[in-house]
């Protein structure tokens, strides 16, 4: 049965999880020790966000004074800042800049566009790769300083550099052999922009499913983009990374349906415009698309704003506390400009029975409850790159027929 909860009062979001979600919840509930979830920290955000210098310090780690790093991720997974926006916002910058960060949003859409394609882009995509297997021990790391960072910014913050993304997927899967869909599950567990199209892809180019060659991860990566952290670790003169992992030989296996080609890439993308039947009452939104730009809700500026969490798929996953309290935020955040009502519960229960307009979304959870609730107008999803019929087999291939 859903049950409809008080909206989270601003500022008290972390109380209003505790309160109505902590049953669903992996572990305590805390918010994200760097991130605040809502329309007004994103427009901030991107305001505050100087693209200059983006290419060449992106990828820095520590100390962390030396990140180029956007952080933004957090509320483009969410639709606070959609990728045409945040494309628009540099367009002023240093011209390698503005073409280093354009090509991380494209690489943003090109993700997107495997999951909806595939869906769900959970098998390898060109070579076998270990996808589950044991869980590791509670010392895989070693005590290491690296990873005491790494780590500590996962639980406390639900926010990794992308390079440290790739030094613990590495870690994981490339020296350790644990299977990289667990690896990704603990990612999806913490990660404020956690997303399955991103992170799935993520992990699997760096184990080597998409390119047959594992990103190998090593102490000469730190000291270059750490410099100074191998110094205050205690396993400095035992380093357990010291050399590189050995060279895996990886099989090609045949790749999933829609990958060489989409067969039907307006299916893939979604409407073009505005579908319209019943007159609208609520709209509906969803974990994917929460700014004040969502296509419905601007469309429908009168109409009630409805969200739901899913308890079944909640209970399921099991994500970490900041996860929830960063959505909350979100919902908080918007409810001082529209009317919002918050459930917990079945979205198809709460939503079935006429008036609902949403926004598409291109992952299949959203196209499995859509075709139950039968929405009175569905909006389109804002592209980037609208989804084309050629090869996806590498992020190449797909970019050779994009158009931007």
């Amino acid at each position: 049965m859903s049950t409809q909860l008080p909206v989270p009062g601003f500022g008290d979001e972390e109380a209003w999880v505790r309160e109505h979600l902590s049953d669903l919840v992996d572990g305590e509930v805390h918010e994200s020790g760097a991130f605040r979830g809502g329309q007004q920290a994103a427009d901030a955000a991107l305001t505050t966000f100087d693209v200059s210098g983006y290419a060449a310090s992106r990828s820095e780690v520590y100390p962390t004074a030396r990140r180029g790093a956007s952080r933004l991720s957090p509320y483009i997974r969410h639709g606070l800042i959609t990728l045409p926006r945040a494309w628009s916002s540099v367009k002023y910058g240093p011209v390698r800049d503005v073409s280093k960060f354009r090509d991380e949003l494209l690489w943003q859409e090109y993700a997107r566009h495997m999951y909806a394609r595939t869906g769900g882009t959970s098998s390898s995509i060109r070579y076998a790769v270990q996808s589950r297997g044991a869980i590791p021990d509670a010392d895989w790391l070693d005590g290491m300083a690296c990873f005491d960072l790494v780590v500590g910014e996962l639980e406390q913050d639900g926010w990794m550099v992308n390079q440290t993304r790739m030094w613990f997927a590495s870690h994981w899967s490339v020296r350790h052999g644990y299977g990289w869909r667990d690896g990704e599950d603990v990612f999806f567990r913490h990660l404020l922009d956690g997303s399955r199209a991103a992170n799935r892809l993520g992990w699997q180019w760096t184990v080597g499913a998409g390119t047959g060659k594992p990103y190998g991860f090593a102490r000469a990566q730190v000291e270059r983009r750490a410099p100074g952290l191998c110094g205050s670790c205690a396993l400095r003169k035992a380093c357990p990374i010291q050399s590189y992992p050995d060279d895996s030989e990886l099989i090609r296996v045949p790749a999933p349906d829609g990958v060489i080609g989409d067969p039907d890439p307006s299916a893939t993308a979604g409407p073009g415009e505005a579908t319209s039947g019943d007159p609208v009452d609520r709209v509906w939104l969803t974990a994917e698309s929460l700014g004040d730009d969502d296509p419905a809700l601007s469309a429908h500026p009168d109409a009630t704003v409805t969200f739901v969490f899913d308890e079944a798929l909640l209970g399921h996953l099991r994500l970490t506390g900041k996860r929830l309290v960063f959505l909350a935020q979100c919902l908080a955040d918007l409810a001082t400009r529209r009317e919002v009502e918050v459930w917990r519960g079945d979205p198809v229960d709460v939503l079935s029975g006429g008036g609902v307009a949403t926004t598409y979304a291109p992952v299949p959870g959203w196209r499995r409850r859509a075709d139950v609730i039968k929405p009175s107008a569905v909006h389109p999803w804002p592209w980037l790159v609208r989804p084309h019929g050629g090869a996806a087999g590498s992020f190449s291939a797909w970019r050779k027929g994009a158009r931007v």
